[in-house]
């Protein structure tokens, strides 16, 4: 009976020092008192309580991409957390909270835009606070110039969608959208009704168009904006065949009609949305309006970027440090 109380001792202390040299015990303990660290500074430091508080009502859930009823294709936003320790380690260095130091970690939703089937986008997610031009090109070379020039002197990037045919006949003038730093996307060949055109018509001018804007410019185009915006569901399976999502919008112009600059300008602030896709052509009136244009849509705190940048998931945060790729956002919105 002896014998085995010993052997029962023995064994418990034996389990006992594996358990204790155990790595992974380690780790647990280490994790043990750490937490028990943290709970005790945020306890003793009202910085850290201040920050840890901001935290919890600062946090926002990410938006899976969807397909809306009456938007059709909507894009993902991306989530945000503070992330506590890289905030704490700046503002202890000033000694106060300060909302501006404030360090965020973007979280990425689960569904993104490419993971949608075949839809069409008509504006970006209506949490985001940025607009994109589109302007059509098919005609109206004379007024293409004034227009590159009005948004280089006001650091805006848009998308200009290309007809084929056009691009065939004004190479120059296509090299001198992209080399400006434009996006570019395809807007058919010939410019038909696409909702009309048959099948494998549609294919070729499709086909035709990417190849002749990369063949002119050296860029691959992803989106597909149809003439007139016209289409049927199957028109926008096709250009998806070509990796091409296809492109409407929700604020229109009307340049076309050559109206006042200031009917412009009217038209569009009126119906200026988060995410808008305003479309519009190179015509004396765009011309001479996209300034005020321009200033108008900064006025309300919306930035403007190419249709790429408007489907991106990025949070723009108006406060803080913030970056997309590495987690943490460096640089202030």
């Amino acid at each position: 009976m002896e014998k085995k109380h010993l052997i029962g001792i023995s064994f418990i202390v034996i389990l006992s020092i594996l358990v204790v040299q155990n790595p992974l015990s380690s780790q647990y303990v280490s994790s043990l008192k750490q937490s028990s660290s943290v709970a005790v500074i945020k306890q003793e430091d009202p910085l850290l309580k201040k920050i840890t508080e901001e935290a919890e009502v600062r946090e926002k859930a990410p938006q899976d991409a969807k397909i809306d009823p009456v938007w059709k294709a909507l894009p993902g936003y991306n989530g945000i957390k503070v992330d506590i320790e890289e905030s704490y380690k700046k503002m202890k260095q000033e000694g106060e909270f300060k909302e501006n130091l404030l360090v965020y970690e973007q979280i990425p939703p689960k569904v993104h835009l490419i993971d949608l089937p075949p839809s069409p986008i008509y504006k970006g997610h209506p949490e985001k606070p940025m607009a994109s031009f589109i302007i059509n090109v098919a005609w109206g070379n004379e007024y293409i110039p004034d227009m590159l020039e009005t948004l280089k002197k006001h650091h805006v990037y848009a998308t200009f969608f290309l007809e084929g045919r056009w691009v065939k006949h004004n190479p120059e003038l296509a090299k001198m959208i992209v080399d400006a730093g434009h996006e570019v996307g395809n807007h058919s060949y010939s410019h038909p009704d696409m909702k009309t055109l048959a099948a494998e018509k549609a294919r070729e001018e499709i086909k035709q168009t990417n190849e002749m804007i990369e063949a002119t410019t050296g860029k691959r185009v992803k989106w597909f904006a149809p003439p007139s915006g016209s289409y049927r569901d199957e028109i926008v399976t096709i250009a998806d065949e070509y990796n091409l999502k296809t492109v409407m919008w929700s604020v229109d112009t009307i340049d076309w009609q050559k109206p006042d600059p200031s009917v412009i300008v009217n038209r569009v602030t009126k119906k200026l949305h988060n995410g808008a896709i305003i479309l519009m052509h190179p015509t004396d009136s765009t011309a001479k309006s996209l300034e005020q244009l321009i200033t108008a849509i900064k006025a309300k705190n919306i930035r403007l970027g190419t249709i790429t940048n408007l489907m991106k998931e990025e949070r723009i945060l108006q406060q803080g440090n913030n970056s997309s790729q590495e987690g943490k956002l460096n640089s202030n919105n």
